[in-house]
């Protein structure tokens, strides 16, 4: 009996040595400030919605993104732009607008991923409109290559007039999604521009397509039953994540990854495509599910329904042991709804939950086993993860009528840092340059360099895409840069005072995903980019 007290004492011994270690790292952890570049106003990049994080920054710190003109759109009824005018893809190293520009007989063009050497993926429109839709432009899946020379990749050998690519790797092979002309009421290309609305406005299949020395083609989908397919992401292996339809026949309950809709669609499952086949990631009891990353081990995170998609959980695909379910086992975040954004290549992954009673949602971080970022006011997401383990994300509080239940993202009035196994700090009280511009809630991606690519906001309102610097041993003599290192304390407490009321109304800078999803919904009677932007 008295060898089991003694073990017991010295356990709890070690427990409090361990948990006063941590403190004291946490108290004297310190960050770098950072240099913040702005493209211009009215300059965008895209965030993370339907189809999981996108890669804006690549690891030799360029940024893309499209910007609008001053040119009014010549298509006034279907806008590629919110501001209805003519909109430029563009690409760094000095990250001016413009020139990354559309095909040659149309107008406005975006760009939509970024590769580690430099291709950049995105859509242009071709100076045609769709006959399936008087008077609407073809937009079209386009590659840009390191010169800045862009080639439109088409669409599906079985007709069909609109498409756009996703991602593309530094071998030039590019994921994305086409339509055909195939009737379909469930498409996925109008379906994933919905959350709050469902009416079938562009009714025909959309497909998953891998384009590469000149030839796009068609991914299938997982059963001869299944109707649609999208792809969303590519390694730099070739394998391809994104979903696919397994039927055609809409299920009895609405799922969770239907969101705020709340309507019926058919069976939703996440896919990987490697060796010209695809297989399913099945799912963790549900009819819905997303992959969001992949690495380039092959491992994918994302997100899908329990059994009665009534619930929604984080998960960690691998070939050895398939789906696992990374809150399975937490006591902190038992909530309806947790979402996983990304993952590094050692397997880290990032994301959130929601805690008991749905009434908070708090950034996870996971390492084998989940851990609890915390929040501010009531929410917090984290985005992305590099290899270094540095996490950004969004938090805040919920505004714009928007509720931790249905995970949704208008909960977020400010950008956090996590690092070092520190608290959560504001970017915004790290930025050493007077540029005029509020990180606000805009940072999305961080490099392996440690530098960020987000969205900002000018005293007029408008939005900036921006590149967040770090003055660090990694980026030596760059010209206001401050290079002294700030207490993790002193900018918590800085986020504390300066952290936005759950009654202050903090508009989100505008994102989009993807122009033609945008005009989708635009065009038929529906307000926004994107629904989530309200």
């Amino acid at each position: 009996m008295k060898s089991k007290l003694i073990c017991v004492t010295t356990t709890t011994f070690i427990v409090m040595a361990v948990s006063l270690q941590l403190a004291a790292q946490q108290q004297h952890a310190t960050h770098h400030h950072y240099k913040l570049i702005e493209v211009g106003p009215r300059s965008y990049i895209n965030g993370f919605e339907y189809y999981g994080p996108v890669q804006n920054l690549n690891a030799r710190g360029i940024l893309i993104g499209w910007a609008d003109t001053n040119t009014p759109d010549p298509y006034p009824n279907f806008c590629f732009s919110p501001d209805c005018l003519v909109t430029n893809g563009f690409r760094g190293p000095n990250h001016q607008n413009g020139n990354l520009p559309a095909l040659t007989n149309g107008v406005s063009s975006a760009a939509h991923w970024i590769s580690a050497n430099g291709l950049v993926a995105g859509g242009s429109e071709n100076g045609e409109t769709d006959p399936l839709d008087p008077g609407f432009p073809e937009v079209r899946a386009v590659l840009w290559d390191k010169g800045g020379n862009i080639m439109d990749l088409g669409t599906l050998p079985e007709g069909g007039y609109e498409s756009s690519a996703h991602s593309v790797n530094s071998r030039g092979q590019v994921a994305g999604w086409a339509l055909n002309t195939t009737s379909d009421p469930y498409s996925l290309a109008v379906f994933s521009t919905f959350y709050d609305n469902y009416e079938p406005v562009y009714p025909y299949q959309t497909r998953a397509f891998l384009w590469e020395n000149g030839v796009m083609q068609d991914l299938g989908t997982l059963t001869k039953d299944g109707t649609d397919a999208m792809a969303f992401a590519i390694n730099e292996a070739g394998q391809i994540i994104g979903i696919s339809y397994t039927n055609s026949t809409p299920n009895q309950v609405a799922t969770r990854c239907s969101g705020a809709i709340q309507s019926l669609m058919p069976t939703q499952e996440p896919f990987l495509w490697e060796n010209g086949k695809m297989i399913s990631l099945k799912s963790l009891g549900g009819t819905c599910g997303f992959p969001h990353d992949i690495n380039s081990h092959g491992q994918v995170v994302g997100a899908s329904d329990l059994l009665g998609d009534q619930v929604m959980h984080p998960f960690l695909w691998t070939k050895a042991k398939g789906m696992l379910d990374l809150l399975k086992d937490s006591t902190t975040f038992t909530g309806v709804w947790g979402i996983a954004t990304k993952m590094n290549e050692s397997g880290e992954v990032v994301g959130w939950a929601n805690l008991a009673g749905d009434t908070q949602t708090d950034a996870f971080f996971w390492d084998g086993t989940v851990h609890d970022l915390g929040n501010t006011n009531g929410c917090a997401h984290a985005w992305w993860i590099n290899t270094q383990g540095q996490v950004i994300g969004h938090w805040g509080a919920y505004v714009g009528g928007s509720t931790p239940y249905l995970g949704d993202g208008d909960c977020e009035t400010g950008s956090f840092l996590w690092e070092n196994g520190g608290p959560m700090v504001d970017l915004a009280t790290l930025v050493s340059s007077d540029s005029g511009i509020s990180v606000g809630n805009g940072a999305f991606d961080i490099n392996n360099r440690g530098e960020i690519a987000g969205l900002g906001t000018d005293a007029n309102g408008k939005t900036h895409a921006i590149l967040l610097i770090p003055c660090d041993e990694n980026h030596p003599d760059l010209e206001d840069c401050d290079y002294s290192l700030v207490d993790a304390a002193t900018a918590a407490q800085a986020r504390t005072q300066s952290s936005p009321s759950a009654n202050e109304n903090n508009d989100r800078p505008t994102e989009r995903l993807d122009p033609l999803h945008g005009r989708l919904t635009r065009h038929r009677g529906f307000s926004g980019v994107s629904s989530r932007n309200k």
